[in-house]
């Protein structure tokens, strides 16, 4: 079978905007709402429980179409971000679902409100569904009365949710200009961020400098919005549901112990120095006495090897096989049935996810695929995501999605499956040379790079509230990356608009320490594959199909992983500083260097981009005025 570039096809979820299966779907949820109405004088503490469990799964039919027609807006969004029918319908469904969940409320705060005595003995005939009422009780201490409930969430559709949806047409809709060969192209950001790879060091800063233009311009703008998300996330979390800071309402989300969180975190940043010392060693492959940031992703060896999307999707699909057969049938299956969406087009998201909704229903998949090796690890991970969610599918709608760090597993360890065969395969020097830095720049881009996203935000919530402008907030992530890189890259100024592009932080606050969570807990799984051999693989395969069915903490003690202790931490640093001293040890190799004119016009192009962003971030100020799918660069 030929794989070739595509769209997914959500015909498959409902025909169309105007089909009548998707009207009907609103009117069945109106219809299975108003019958579950119905059993609000029926909810007693001394309850039967075969009568509580017939209540389940009422609940669970609702949220099964609820989740499948918010998908299908969703997807068709992300899809063309500028199509007016599918803004519309996206509006729809979220307004729609809000008031349908402030009518069925009632139910949750019932559940929370009960006993423990009562709380327990229903619990333990609940089934798959134990778990999900564990993690609803974990809130009980942050929960609001029902009138305020329902404020809250009519108010989140046309406020914090709406300023989301707002970020994203807006940056969705940015074309950058860059000079290439020569000549001026205009391009989305996917096809601009390929050129961070580049040989070429002047054509790698023009890449930074073009997007950075555009964010410069709209920063003041974008800085709002951001403002007033994170006065919304205080004054609902903090003020209201009493949460003791900005970070926890995500920790108990995730169900991760603030202590587990904090320990990460501090871990990260006591082991900067690893990733400061590979930089240095990479500026010599690279000939050069110092990296800029624009270098970050520099490729060490000259090899331009790019793959066609069969040959990629082969490549990934041959690597699984050779983990578990069973694990590349499942992959397969996102093609199969065209749940993917793999070409670059004008409107449509950036990046890339994965979007499971239904527990039997193979999952969407999106990336921008443009042919290089990165983005072909990219599709791994996404897949890697896929499946974990088809492992988990003989659970309930409520818990077969497994919380954000651990949802990080799967994909990061698919990416690993990948390089390995690389590696085994590969024979010319130069291609693995390159592989074994980008595992390192990787490695950069999953922990170091989101554990100080993650300080950045844990400082922007709290200057927000001490009134901070949106330059004051630009110039903490500018000391920020400074922290970060020490000595060991130049980190020039226009870095400061960095953050207004980083969509996951307006989205989803605090979601990115799951990349650094997952991807260390990952090395310390693949640390036990190797020396496990084929009696690791069912333990790992158990791990994911337990999908969200028990808390993360009990899912990896039975691994034996203490995700409290900071030595657990550590031990993917040990890791990663081993790597390091292995690359040192590999003699210094001629660098990778572009065409000497290429270079030239690239330059005079990038240097007069780099004054003008600079001057608008001095000149351009502005006043100081939610939430739960990728690669992280």
């Amino acid at each position: 079978m030929a794989y070739k570039l595509s769209k997914w096809d959500l015909t498959q979820i409902y025909p169309g905007y105007d089909s009548p299966e998707l009207q009907s779907a609103f009117d069945m949820i109106e219809e299975q709402v108003a019958s579950f109405e119905g059993v609000r004088d029926k909810l007693k503490p001394d309850m039967p429980a075969d009568q509580f469990v017939e209540v389940l799964k009422a609940s669970e039919a609702m949220t099964r179409i609820g989740n499948k027609l918010y998908s299908f807006a969703g997807l068709s969004f992300t899809a063309d971000t500028q199509d007016q029918k599918a803004q519309a319908l996206q509006a729809r469904a979220m307004q729609f679902l809000a008031e349908i969940e402030n009518r069925t409320l009632f139910f949750g705060l019932w559940w929370k409100d009960l006993d423990e005595e009562n709380s327990k003995r229903l619990m333990e005939t609940a089934g798959d569904y134990r778990y999900y009422l564990e993690a609803m009780r974990n809130f009980k201490p942050h929960t609001l009365s029902e009138a305020e409930e329902k404020v809250v969430n009519l108010k989140n559709v046309t406020g914090v949710n709406a300023l989301g949806n707002l970020y994203d047409s807006i940056t969705n809709r940015y074309m950058f200009k860059m000079k290439v060969g020569g000549k001026e192209k205009e391009m989305t950001a996917a096809e601009l961020f390929s050129y961070r790879y580049s040989t070429d060091p002047a054509v790698r800063a023009a890449s930074y400098q073009s997007q950075f233009k555009i964010y410069a311009e709209d920063g003041p703008i974008l800085g709002q919005i951001y403002q007033t998300i994170l006065r919304d996330w205080h004054s609902e979390n903090v003020n209201l549901r009493k949460f003791k800071n900005s970070i926890a309402p995500r920790n108990l989300n995730n169900d991760i112990p603030d202590e587990a969180v904090e320990a990460l975190l501090s871990v990260a940043r006591k082991n900067v120095g690893i990733f400061q010392r590979y930089f240095k060693m990479k500026a010599k492959h690279l000939g050069v006495k110092q990296m800029r940031r624009y270098d970050i992703y520099a490729p060490i060896a000259a090899s331009k090897k790019t793959y066609e999307w069969d040959e990629a999707v082969t490549m990934v699909l041959d690597a699984f096989n050779n983990f578990s057969p069973k694990v590349a049938e499942l992959a397969k299956r996102v093609f199969d049935q065209s749940r993917i969406d793999s070409e670059i087009r004008k409107g449509k998201r950036g990046g890339a996810f994965c979007w499971g909704f239904l527990p039997e229903e193979t999952p969407y998949v999106l990336v921008n695929y443009q042919g290089t090796g990165r983005e072909v690890a990219t599709l791994a991970h996404e897949l890697g995501h896929a499946i974990h969610a088809m492992l988990a599918e003989h659970h309930s709608v409520f818990t077969f999605h497994s919380s954000l760090p651990l949802a990080e597993t799967a994909s990061t360890f698919a990416e690993m499956v990948l390089i390995d065969k690389l590696l085994t395969e590969e024979s010319d020097e130069t291609v693995r040379r390159d592989i074994l830095f980008k595992q390192m720049d990787d490695a950069y881009a999953t922990i170091m790079r989101q554990s100080y996203f993650a300080l950045f935000e844990k400082t922007a919530h709290e200057m927000v509230q001490k009134n901070a402008s949106v330059d004051d907030l630009s110039n903490a992530y500018l000391e920020n990356l400074k922290e970060q890189f020490g000595d060991a890259l130049e980190v020039s100024d226009e870095f400061k608009w960095e953050w207004v592009g980083i969509p996951h932080i307006y989205q989803v606050p605090f979601y990115v320490y799951a990349y650094a969570f997952g991807q260390l807990l990952v090395l310390a799984l693949y640390q036990q594959f190797k020396a496990e051999g084929e009696s690791f693989k069912p333990k790992y395969l158990k791990i994911l199909s337990a999908g969200g069915s028990e808390a993360p903490e009990r899912i990896l003690s039975e691994a034996g992983i203490n995700i409290r202790d900071p030595k657990f931490w550590q031990g993917g640093f040990d890791v990663l500083e081993k790597l390091v001293s292995e690359l040192e040890a590999l003699p210094v190799a001629k660098p990778a260097k572009a065409k000497k004119p290429a270079a030239k016009k690239a330059v005079k192009k990038a240097k007069p981009a780099a004054k003008k962003v600079a001057k608008k971030t001095v000149t351009k100020k502005a006043p100081a005025k939610k939430v739960a799918g990728k690669k992280k660069k």
